[in-house]
């Protein structure tokens, strides 16, 4: 019988457009009798350049999956209620917020409010008559004329430092207060008041407190890790101070006999940018016993420090009590992964719940805590729900009840990614990721690109990344790694280049390249760099710092330190990070400027920023545009309009997809 032969068609390499096809998982919730998840997954339109997001259900015994919500809206915050039969959730339409209701079962959406503003940290009280949350109204809340509304502000008086927000714009009038919403009537009853923020409300398991955080220092803006704790009536009336160190409280929760309050946080309200590490603090609600650090010997952050392009940030973190009040759980970043973790209530050392090599970007614990709903991610995956026993073992008790990105296993073929550790010039071990083509052949030469990360307290790590799987998939080596300086290994490796950016940092990153240098597939003459934020300072740095890098591309970076403290949204803080201001410590920010050092650049340079980029203002971009260019070095600029600093991980889709092109044409022009 004659054999026949037929042609199988290759799996391709993943593409810029493929943006359009990945689906996002941006929260999880857990009902209370833990058999049902409800989650929200996040999409773009290509005709409508937009994102969208809906809710899901899936049923955990059956595996049965169900959308919830339907539309072309942002529906999130998902909250069960107490007996489960039904689920509230904020949604954006038509740019205004709503709070809106669902039967599980499913049905009929009801509209309970809808406001000009934002709402967040959405709960429904124990009786399941009220929600409670956060809520800040627009300007525009208080215009009832609709002309007006529309119309651009004569002008904007300004008397705060903090005025303004990365990807937010101009922040209102109005400060975040706590409200309570009656589910029958809509009726919407104000529980704070003040000048100052009072935000992250928590209700106690019997309905009779909210606990609140607010910043009640001298000046909360130049003072913002001096948070305080705060309790008040749920019916209204007088606000109680809990006594809590000096230092941030973050996403305060009651314990379930209503008697405690655990709150992330730490006692240094000096801290740097993100050295000291938050922990878990515990608190009497009437002071006794006094607030301690459950968990003093953990050499972790309590919440999620991984960065990925398939999200939108990391998350300030959450921590959760177990039904019984023995234990609490909380995410960790450790060395490249972010698991699930609980520590006893009564202090200790915490426990890995979760292990493997990962990126758990959410988690949620509820009803009898024994099972953990995951946001799982993993570097072939951006993520999927996974549930596991709270107790769990390690032996593969966990359950993946989604896949919303099979075409990236079926439909391409991703480089491959491998993690490793290498030997910086002391000695010391620092990670990385290696992405390699496709269709990679260890006897052939690549060009290489080295990416650095941006925060710079945060780090790569085990996860998804459209970025590196693009250019592997055409052609490059792509090399990622974690210098000093950076998150996941602790206080003293944060803290290394706390007063001055551009030392161990940059030896790391050289560290990196010599390594790069030594491999035999990759060409050694045929080596780009590129990085954001942080990592386009480390860049910018780079380049005037050596000339073993064919072509560089800085994104959203940072060239004068000087400026930009006024400049960025958050400059103001940056004597946190430089040891004084540039007017009290000039010598320390000349020295730490990436342009003291333009003269030497001779790499083709690349810059890519945004207009509305408040973080690293677009003045950063134009004036290092305009003095490379001046000096006839070989450089290029790329602006894109409208876009906030975070354009490669929420820009609008066509523009994160021009931003990839840019990027590999100009290392495509210098590398190949």
């Amino acid at each position: 019988m004659a054999k026949t032969n037929r042609a199988r068609k290759r799996p391709r390499g993943i593409d810029a457009d493929d943006l359009y096809r990945l689906r996002i998982l941006t929260g999880a919730a857990i009902s209370p009798d833990e058999q049902q998840v409800a989650f929200t997954v996040e999409r773009m339109d290509k005709d409508e350049r937009k994102y969208f997001q809906n809710i899901f259900i899936v049923d955990i015994p059956s595996g049965q999956q169900r959308q919830f919500t339907h539309g072309n809206q942002h529906d999130h915050q998902p909250v069960w209620s107490p007996k489960g039969d039904r689920i509230a959730f904020v949604s954006v339409r038509d740019k205004k917020t709503g709070v809106y209701l669902m039967p599980t079962t499913g049905g009929a959406e009801k509209r309970v409010i809808e406001i000009e503003g934002s709402i967040a940290n959405l709960q429904w009280t124990p009786d399941a008559k009220a929600l409670v949350f956060a809520l800040r109204y627009n300007d525009s809340h208080y215009i009832k004329d609709e002309k007006k509304k529309k119309e651009q502000p004569t002008y904007r008086h300004i008397t705060r430092l903090f005025y303004r927000l990365d990807a937010a714009g101009y922040l209102p009038n109005d400060r975040f207060q706590v409200y309570v919403l009656d589910i029958e009537t809509a009726g919407l009853r104000q529980i704070t008041k003040g000048k100052r923020d009072n935000s992250a409300p928590a209700i106690s398991p019997d309905g009779k407190l909210i606990a609140f955080v607010s910043n009640r220092s001298r000046d909360d803006e130049t003072e913002p890790l001096r948070d305080d704790l705060f309790v008040i009536p749920f019916k209204g009336g007088k606000e109680k101070k809990v006594p809590t160190p000096a230092g941030p409280v973050i996403a305060p929760a009651f314990s379930p006999d209503s008697k405690r309050i655990a709150y992330l946080g730490h006692d240094n309200p000096d801290d740097g940018w993100g050295v000291t590490n938050v922990h878990i603090w515990t608190v009497g609600v009437a002071g006794k016993p006094k607030a301690k650090d459950i968990m003093p010997g953990f050499d972790r952050m309590t919440y999620d420090q991984s960065i990925t392009d398939s999200s939108d940030a990391h998350e300030s973190g959450s921590v959760k009590w177990s039904r019984d009040g023995k234990r609490l759980f909380f995410l960790s970043s450790d060395t490249g992964a972010t698991n699930l973790y609980y520590v006893p209530a009564r202090g200790g050392k915490p426990t890995r719940i979760f292990k493997g090599k990962c990126h758990l970007k959410g988690f949620s614990v509820n009803g009898k805590t024994s099972r953990a709903a995951l946001i799982y991610a993993e570097v072939n995956n951006p993520g999927d729900i996974v549930t596991c026993p709270t107790q769990w073992d390690g032996e593969k008790k966990q359950i993946r009840h989604t896949d919303l990105n099979a075409w990236l296993r079926t439909e391409v073929k991703l480089g491959r990614t491998r993690d490793l550790m290498f030997k910086s010039f002391d000695g010391t071990q620092v990670q990385g990721w290696l992405v390699t083509p496709p269709d990679f052949k260890s006897t052939k030469k690549y060009p290489a690109i080295l990416e650095i990360h941006g925060g710079p307290r945060v780090q790569y790590a085990h996860t998804f990344f459209h970025e590196m799987q693009y250019l592997a998939a055409k052609g490059y080596v792509v090399f990622y790694t974690n210098p000093r300086g950076g998150s996941g290994r602790g206080e003293t490796w944060a803290d290394t280049i706390s007063k001055g950016w551009g030392e161990l940092d940059y030896a790391d990153c050289m560290a990196a390249a010599d390594w790069m240098e030594k491999q035999k597939f990759i060409d050694p003459k045929r080596i780009g760099v590129t990085g954001g934020s942080y990592g386009g300072y480390m860049t910018n740095w780079i380049i005037g710092h050596t000339t073993r890098f064919r072509a560089a591309v800085t994104q959203r970076s940072i060239w004068n330190l000087e400026s930009f403290v006024g400049a960025s949204d958050i400059g103001f803080m940056l004597n946190r990070e430089f040891d004084g201001f540039p007017w009290t410590n000039p010598k320390n920010y000349e020295k730490c400027s990436p342009d003291t050092y333009a003269k030497t650049v001779k790499t083709p340079t690349l810059i890519i920023h945004s207009e509305q980029d408040l973080r690293c203002n677009i003045e950063q971009g134009e004036q290092m545009y305009a003095q490379l260019k001046l000096m006839k070095k070989t450089v290029d600029f790329i602006r894109f309009p409208e876009e906030p600093h975070g354009l490669s991980r929420h820009g609008r889709p066509d523009r994160r997809i021009a931003r990839l092109e840019f990027i590999e044409k100009w290392f495509r022009k210098y590398l190949k």
